[in-house]
């Protein structure tokens, strides 16, 4: 199923009068309650069309280049067993943006609220370890800075020196980025029902 064929509707078994506190509408049509989100609450189609929206780095490259992207990338660079987490990595960021990570090192109480969504997209995913990242996803994660730093930045300085990840940035259209996205989604949960 592709992003046009979405059907908006509000978010599943979802009681009108119960306040869950501030939330935002998805591009999906749900309500995603940002200090009160749960599994239930979490739809792929949101995750990879947002991350398909969103500029990695600020927007400080010569080009666009979307979190979507970069997770194919981290996905496709680890083990087999670890690609959805490494596809969902930056999953949080669907419902909350992609925040500088200078600042948000110096936002505990974003740093709360981060974490209670990335419990939910863990659990609604099944993933394991708890939540917690692989530590292959985190090296990737790491790596690929140093990749996207030679790709993207219009002045490559600040990163600490480290083995790229070796992989080619494409900097691909928000929509190309969302179809492949979703498309690795599809195949890797169709993987893991196997």
């Amino acid at each position: 199923m592709d992003a046009s064929t979405v059907t908006r509707r509000p978010a599943a078994g979802q009681p009108r009068n119960v306040d869950r506190g501030p939330w935002i509408q998805t591009y999906t049509g749900r309500r995603f309650y940002l200090f009160d989100p749960q599994p239930e609450d979490v739809d792929p189609l949101d995750i990879g069309h947002a991350l398909s929206m969103l500029c990695r780095y600020g927007g400080h490259l010569r080009a666009f280049y979307s979190v979507a992207e970069h997770s194919v990338h981290v996905a496709h660079s680890v083990p087999a067993e670890h690609a959805l987490a490494g596809l969902l990595h930056d999953g949080t960021e669907a419902y909350i943006g992609d925040m500088v990570a200078p600042l948000k090192q110096a936002m505990p109480d974003y740093q709360q609220v981060e974490q209670r969504i990335w419990q939910a997209v863990a659990v609604r995913f099944q993933l394991p370890n708890d939540g917690q990242l692989p530590w292959t996803v985190v090296d990737a994660d790491l790596r690929i800075r140093h990749d996207e730093t030679a790709a993207l930045h219009p002045a490559a300085s600040g990163f600490p020196a480290g083995k790229p990840l070796g992989v080619t940035i494409h900097s691909w259209k928000p929509a190309d980025a969302e179809r492949a996205w979703l498309d690795l989604y599809h195949h890797l949960t169709q993987e893991c029902a196997r």
